[in-house]
This record gives structure tokens, C-alpha cells and sequence, in this order.
């Protein structure tokens, strides 16, 4: 019975409601779907004490119907218990962004005109180095873990950043700049696909529990899609007021924060559970 009140005891707690959904769920669908919801009952019966089953399993039911069993506020997403794993992935998209990785797609083909590479060959090969990038990620995703591929990923970025910002300065001469910054550009998008692009979607999906994971990605994708619409609504404007090599500096040093962002904040989720996640990044209510 020690089991069943330390359950009791914590009953309502995000942690211990999330381990009842990905542990409990499936196994009591299971027996139902069988024909063994009695065999289902006794089991919660020794779990939790008979005075608890109807409860329990009326809220199994309700979430296997998609129904909430206490419905998060989006308030509590930005001042509450969540602020930090939503903080996090807000913030991971919002540099995603500001890394400056749309400019490069938009406009790489301004780059490889000036280069004198056609376009059909310029898009071939961003769309290669993109592929290769996303293969290399896709290998190395659970060898090296989440956290080191963001890492390995920004740092990427704002090297082939310094490259352009090295090709804009007056020390280069006009065929180096050019291949400069085509090999800048090139480096970029190849960085980018290891883990800047493909991990914060698979990271948020990991450090928000069940009950927040739907409107905490749509706060995150929010944060995504807005800053995307001004980088590119933006970045020919201050290309133009500023010159190329600050604003390549800009973007550089967004990612070099991207890579003291991670190292501070962002936790290797790799052979984890989701409970061992939650603990790492939720602060006790």
C-alpha cells in the first residue's frame, strides 16, 4: 500500500499524470480491446486501492477519447510550471531563424549568378548539400545525440558566416570573394541540415509533456513563422543600409549565442524517456 499512496499522494502532478498516459494507456486499451477490462480493473485495483479505480480508470477513458483531463491555460505556458521547456523551444526556432539560413536559401541564387554558376547547377547544388546534410543527421541523430549536433551545427553556421563576411571585406579579391562566398553559402546550408534544421522539431517534441505538447508547438511555430516573415521581408533592406559584412556579422553572432544557448540550456534527450526528460527540465510545483 506504500505504492499506492505515494501514487495518491502525487495525483494531479504533470510528472506522474504523464507517466499514467504513456505507461498505463496502452496497456489498459489493451486489455479492454481484448474482452479483459475486469483483468484491467484488478490490476488498478492493486495499484491504486479499490476506492480509486472508477476515478482512474474514467480518466484513462477520457484521454483515450482525446478529452483533457485538466486543461492547460496558455498563460500557464508563458508565467507557470512549462515557462522553461516553452522558453526553450521558442527560443531554439527564434534562432533557428536568426541564424540567417532563409536569407541564404532565398537569395543563393543572386550568389551563384554573380559567380557565374547557371542556375539550374546553383540549385542542384543547395539541394545536394541540403540532402547530404540531412543523411549525415539522420545517421548520426541517436550516436551523437541531439544536443552535440545542434552544437556542431551552429558552430558550422557561423564559420561559413565568417566566410561571407571575409568575402565581403577588402581583403579578398574578386574571384577569392566569389568563392568565398559560394563555399560560405554552400557550408551554411550543408551545417544547417545536420542539426539547426532538423533537431528543434524533433527536441520539442520530446521536452514538452503530453498535456502541453500541442499548444506549447504552436506557440513555438509561431515564434518560427514570424521571425521568418521578417528576416525575409527585411534582409535585402538592410543589405542595402549596412552592407553585407555587418550583417553577416549579425548573423554570425546569432549563432555563436545559439551555441552558448544550447551548452546552457538545452539537455540531451538520447536514450531518455519522456519521465526522465520532464524531471531534468520541470522545476517541482
Amino acid at each position: 500500500m506504500l505504492v499506492s499512496s505515494v501514487l495518491l499522494h502525487f495525483w494531479g502532478n504533470p510528472l506522474v499524470d504523464d507517466f499514467f498516459q504513456s505507461r498505463w494507456l496502452p496497456l489498459f486499451l489493451d486489455l479492454v480491446q481484448k474482452g479483459r477490462a475486469a483483468e484491467a480493473e484488478a490490476e488498478f485495483e492493486k495499484l491504486l486501492g479499490g476506492l480509486h479505480v472508477k476515478s482512474a480508470i474514467a480518466e484513462l477513458l477520457k484521454l483515450e477519447r482525446g478529452e483533457e483531463v485538466d486543461a492547460v491555460k496558455l498563460s500557464d505556458l508563458f508565467f507557470g510550471h512549462y515557462f522553461r521547456v516553452v522558453f526553450i523551444g521558442s527560443s531554439l526556432f527564434a534562432l533557428q531563424q536568426l541564424s540567417g539560413i532563409n536569407a541564404v536559401f532565398y537569395f543563393s541564387s543572386t550568389v551563384f549568378k554573380g559567380a557565374g554558376v547557371p542556375p539550374d547547377l546553383a540549385n542542384m547544388c543547395v539541394g545536394i548539400a541540403n540532402l547530404s546534410g540531412s543523411i549525415i543527421a539522420m545517421i548520426l541523430m541517436d550516436k551523437l545525440g541531439r544536443r552535440v549536433l545542434l552544437l556542431v551545427s551552429f558552430s558550422g553556421m557561423a564559420a561559413s558566416m565568417s566566410l561571407q563576411v571575409t568575402a565581403a571585406s577588402s581583403f579578398a579579391s574578386e574571384s577569392g570573394a566569389l568563392y568565398l562566398s559560394v563555399g560560405g553559402m554552400l557550408l551554411c546550408v550543408l551545417t544547417f541540415s545536420l542539426g539547426a534544421g532538423p533537431v528543434p522539431g524533433l527536441l520539442l517534441a520530446e521536452i514538452f509533456p503530453s498535456r502541453i505538447r500541442a499548444k506549447a508547438m504552436a506557440v513555438c511555430l509561431a515564434v518560427h513563422w514570424v521571425i521568418n516573415f521578417f528576416v525575409g521581408l527585411l534582409f535585402l533592406r538592410l543589405l542595402e543600409q549596412i552592407g553585407p559584412q555587418i550583417l553577416y556579422t549579425i548573423f554570425a553572432t546569432f549563432c555563436l549565442i545559439a551555441v552558448a544557448f544550447v551548452k546552457k540550456n538545452v539537455v540531451e534527450t538520447k536514450g531518455k524517456s519522456l519521465q526522465e526528460i520532464e524531471v531534468a527540465l520541470l522545476a517541482p510545483e
